[in-house]
Formats: structure tokens, C-alpha cells, sequence
């Protein structure tokens, strides 16, 4: 089985170093700081917005928002856990559906892997699963933001700046988070012509043995390159989700706080 190309050691989120090791961009750690990289990211309105809140007062939100509770904490691991299970089973939807090696010849098993093997299903899926992790994440945020805002003071100035930067950042995260499934597709591509090799070379032994008289040697699980990728694209996407929900963790944290 072919293994993902070796790259130096990169700090950072889990993410970044999960796609570094499966594909084969080699980027060079940036040595800009945050704050360089989202000064290049902020507009110029972004950025007036920005400076007014800061050095502003902020703005008084009348009574009766709803109070943080436990009730809101076991939401958010509730949203969690339902995005982690949607990855889940959907990585592993088709796996149980192709046969066990030995139960088809090696040529049937190698057609009925390819078949299955149109990366456009793949990155369709990822697609779809991105965009539910940013429906449910956006919609946790947005409602911990008001709890945040309802405190009065500087919670509210720190949720304004948290509306700020969401609103001013979307676009960016899209496009940043938008291209993973275009990484992934050279590391599927490796994976499955790694294994083609390998039955190739296994067809090859098998008939020499045959013509010469040994046993023939154990067939390769066919296949099994798939089960790879679809555990390879499930670490990614809960590494991505825990990047989306970086912000969710902390208004929490300012909530608790408070």
C-alpha cells in the first residue's frame, strides 16, 4: 500500500498537518503572525467596523435574552457529536458493501473497486458534509454570540467584534476550507494507482505460478485503498471540524466567565 509522501514537522492545527502529510503540496511554514495574515485578510470597511467597536462605547442590549445554562453547553457537544456522527457514517457508507477478498476473482474485485472509485462522488460528499458543519456551527455561534452580547459592557463590545470577524472572514474560511477536496483527490488518485500496481503485479505472479506448477500465491484484498482514503477524508474532516468550532469554544469559554 502506498504511503503518504514524509514532510518536515509544521506546527499549527491538526488539519493543516493531516493535509501536509497526505498530499503533495509541500508548502514552507509561513513566517507571517496572525495578525499579518488577517490584516491581509480584512477589508478596508472590515476594517472601520473593527476600530469602531474596539474604541467605541459598545452598544446596550435591553433585557431578556435568553441566560447561559447547561443546557447550553450540552447543545454544543450535542451539535459536535451530530456532526461527528454525519462524518462517520458517510465516510464508511459504501464499505460494507463490497465483497470480502477470496468471495470474487481478482479481476472482478479490481472492476467492481474502480466502479466505485469516481472521485466526483467523494468530493460531492465532502461538499455536502462542509456545508452542514457550516450551517449547524454558524447557527451555534450566532446564538452564543446573543448570550455573550446580553451580559452588557465589554461582553457585548467581544460579541460585536466575534459578528465583525465571523461576517468579514466567511468568505476567506470558504475558500481556504473550499479546496481541501482538490488536495484530496491527488492522494486518492496515489492510492488507487499504488494498488492497481499491486494486482498487477499479483495477476502476474499468480499466472507464473500456475504455468509452473506452486501454489499460487494469496490474492490482495481489492479494494482495501478505498477503505484507506475514506479513513484518510474522515480524519480530515474532523480535524476541519474542529477548526469551525474553534470560535463556538470560544464564546463558550467567555461565557463561562462571565
Amino acid at each position: 500500500m502506498l504511503q503518504a509522501p514524509q514532510r518536515t514537522g509544521l506546527s499549527g492545527p491538526t488539519l493543516i498537518r493531516l493535509l501536509t502529510r497526505l498530499t503533495d503540496v509541500d508548502v514552507p511554514e509561513s513566517r507571517q503572525s496572525l495578525s499579518d495574515h488577517l490584516s491581509q485578510w480584512l477589508g478596508w470597511t472590515d476594517a472601520i467596523a473593527l476600530s469602531a467597536a474596539l474604541n467605541t462605547s459598545p452598544p446596550v442590549i435591553a433585557p431578556g435574552a435568553r441566560l447561559f445554562s447547561s443546557a447550553e453547553e450540552r447543545e454544543c457537544a450535542r451539535v459536535r457529536t451530530t456532526l461527528a456522527d454525519a462524518i462517520a457514517s458517510d465516510t464508511a457508507a459504501t464499505a460494507a458493501k463490497r465483497p470480502m477478498p477470496g468471495q470474487t476473482p481478482v479481476k472482478k474485485l479490481a472492476a467492481l473497486a474502480e466502479a466505485e472509485a469516481d472521485y466526483a462522488n467523494f468530493r460531492q460528499r465532502y461538499l455536502s458534509l462542509q456545508h452542514t458543519m457550516e450551517t449547524s456551527v454558524g447557527n451555534l455561534r450566532s446564538r452564543l454570540r446573543g448570550m455573550v452580547a446580553a451580559r452588557n459592557g465589554e461582553w457585548t463590545r467581544l460579541a460585536v467584534v466575534d459578528a465583525i470577524m465571523d461576517r468579514a472572514l466567511l468568505p476567506k474560511e470558504r475558500a481556504l476550507l473550499g479546496a481541501i477536496p482538490k488536495l484530496l483527490q491527488s492522494h486518492f488518485q496515489r492510492l488507487r494507482q499504488a494498488e492497481a500496481a499491486a494486482l498487477a503485479e499479483a495477476e502476474a505472479a499468480m499466472e507464473e505460478a500456475g504455468a509452473e506448477g506452486p501454489a499460487a500465491p494469496a490474492p490482495i484484498a481489492s479494494g482495501a485503498w478505498l477503505d484507506t482514503f475514506r479513513k484518510d477524508m474522515r480524519s480530515v474532516l474532523l480535524a476541519e471540524l474542529d477548526v469551525r468550532l474553534q470560535p463556538v469554544e470560544g464564546l463558550l469559554a467567555a461565557l463561562r466567565a462571565s
